[in-house]
């Protein structure tokens, strides 16, 4: 028994040990509970907004990103990225300072931090300038605490225009009308909608949509729509992400409802082709009328040939009147006739005053007159034969001023003791000078005459 009693003696110390340790270790498992609970409840994290950031082009932009809770992060790296880019950084910060070297071209001198909000946790990001291409995902991100928050940023163009709707052609499978929508400068893409004077959407085809170089949307869209109690039909252009509509309104008349189903000719072509069976009508017609004066003038001229060899080199039949000379330039004329051409003229009092300037005629064909306000000038064959001027240059120069130079047609001959009128720019004579300019009465005036050898022939000057 003695024996007995001492064995269940030595079990009872350790069955004691043993009910003590369980609570010990139950408690310490406790503790770390408890510390991870707090540990996991105190990390750091970033936050930011929910909805994307909305920018206009041309414009400067934050996206937000802060520590939560606050902790100064001025001597940690922190970084913002793209992971589109390469390289994808947007901005490095180390050692207390914007690292430029590993920028991403496109944004070096454009992005920024908030140097005294990074005591606060605040690591937003300054854009400025922003481009349509700046609209993408960015991340902010602290490698030394492992955390990270993602900023979406839109960027809406203010260049959008409204949209432009033309008729487009006739739908002959269905009798209705087809419509052509387009508007230009937008960003992001936008999307197209057909509305009736109702409101009610209409079913459309997808649109067209083109990137041009500067990065912005040109969309367009065509409807075909059939006859409706107000005719009135609207195409609205809009972006949801900014926010940003911009629509037109057409009302379409019912004559183009009544066109027959079987016309398959676009509207915008039909009119084409009227314009251009016009134009080439009108040019057929002023191109008979020109042949037709061309051909009484010759007719004319012919009819009084044998009158005009009875005289000597002379001609009782002019080209152009006293009158329509006078109608042509604003000239007064005093002589009994006036031809562009070969011509009679007799002597006036202005003739002789003319004459009477002229400071120098040394050849056979002399500046004879000039118009008083401008815009004719005279020359005559002092000789009993003959001139032949093709290729002569007759000079002009108004005071100081550039001079100008009129070239006589390769064949034209000025028939002997006869006065020849060349005038400024109008129509329906043989010497017209287009590029002769006006004088006023007291202006200085020097007329030079050269041959087609470049010789002088005579100097005329006022």
């Amino acid at each position: 028994m003695t024996g007995i009693t001492q064995q269940k003696s030595g079990l009872l110390p350790q069955m004691d040990g043993l009910s003590l340790q369980a609570p010990l270790r139950r408690f310490r498992l406790l503790v770390v509970y408890l510390h991870l609970i707090h540990s996991c409840r105190g990390q750091s994290q970033l936050i930011g907004p929910s909805q994307p950031i909305v920018a206009r082009v041309g414009d400067d932009v934050i996206l937000p990103c802060s520590l939560e809770p606050t902790e100064d992060v001025a001597a940690k790296t922190l970084e913002w990225t793209r992971s589109d880019l390469n390289p994808i950084f947007v901005l490095v910060w180390r050692a207390g300072q914007d690292f430029v070297q590993i920028k991403h071209p496109s944004f070096k001198g454009r992005t920024w931090l908030f140097p005294d909000e990074l005591k606060h946790g605040n690591i937003s990001l300054k854009l400025s300038k922003v481009k349509p291409s700046d609209a993408a995902r960015y991340k902010c991100y602290i490698p030394k605490l492992n955390t990270e928050y993602f900023v979406d940023l839109v960027v809406a163009s203010d260049a959008v225009s409204l949209p432009v709707m033309s008729l487009a052609g006739i739908d002959r499978d269905k009798g209705g009308v087809v419509l052509q929508c387009e508007s230009k400068g937008w960003f992001p893409e936008p999307e197209v909608l057909w509305l009736d004077g109702e409101g009610n959407l209409l079913s459309a085809g997808p649109s067209e949509t083109v990137r041009g170089p500067d990065d912005l949307y040109t969309v367009s869209s065509r409807v075909t729509v059939e006859k409706r109690p107000s005719n009135s039909f609207t195409c609205r252009v809009q972006q949801k992400n900014i926010n940003q509509t911009r629509e037109t309104e057409i009302h379409v008349t019912d004559d183009f409802f009544e066109v027959q189903s079987s016309s398959s000719v676009p509207i915008n072509t039909g009119l084409a082709v009227s314009l251009s069976v016009f134009v080439i009508l009108f040019i057929l017609l002023l191109l008979f009328s020109v042949w037709k004066w061309r051909q009484n003038k010759i007719n004319m001229k012919t009819s009084h040939r044998g009158e005009t060899d009875e005289e000597e080199n002379g001609t009782k039949d002019p080209s152009v009147t006293a009158e329509e000379t006078e109608a042509l330039t604003g000239e007064k004329v005093h002589a009994s006739r006036v031809e562009v051409g070969e011509h009679e003229h007799s002597e006036s009092e202005e003739d002789k005053t003319g004459s009477a300037n002229q400071s120098s005629a040394t050849g056979p064909v002399i500046v004879h007159e000039v118009g008083r306000t401008g815009k004719l000038i005279r020359l005559r064959n002092t000789l009993s034969e003959d001139q032949n001027l093709g290729e002569w240059n007759l000079e002009m120069q108004i005071n100081d001023t550039q001079p100008i130079t009129y070239t006589f047609p390769k064949s034209y001959k000025l028939k002997a003791e006869r006065i020849i009128t060349i005038v400024g720019p109008t129509s329906g004579t043989d010497l017209v000078w287009r590029d002769l300019k006006s004088w006023n009465p007291g202006d200085k005036l020097k007329f030079t005459l050269t041959t087609n050898k470049r010789e002088i022939n005579s100097v005329y000057e006022t």
